[in-house]
């Protein structure tokens, strides 16, 4: 898992499996210059809100190159 601005863990969901945002994001053109995905100001800025943060589960995004992501604080 990667922290993103400190106590922000974006990961990547893939069916059965999470995935560090790092495995993926690292070969990204969309990435920033560390491999990370862009999270700037509390928003993803490579990708979409699908679903926000409720009832303890995370926000979840999609990603511009069409992955989920889970935004684990």
């Amino acid at each position: 898992m990667a922290s993103v601005g400190g106590t922000i863990m974006l990961v990547i969901l893939m069916d059965n499996q999470v995935l560090a945002s790092q495995q993926v994001c690292q070969g990204c053109l969309l990435a920033d210059q560390s491999g990370q995905p862009r999270w700037r100001g509390g928003q993803l800025c490579c990708g979409h809100l699908v679903r926000p943060s409720i009832d303890n589960q995370p926000s979840q995004y999609d990603c511009q190159m069409g992955f989920r992501m889970a935004n684990i604080q």
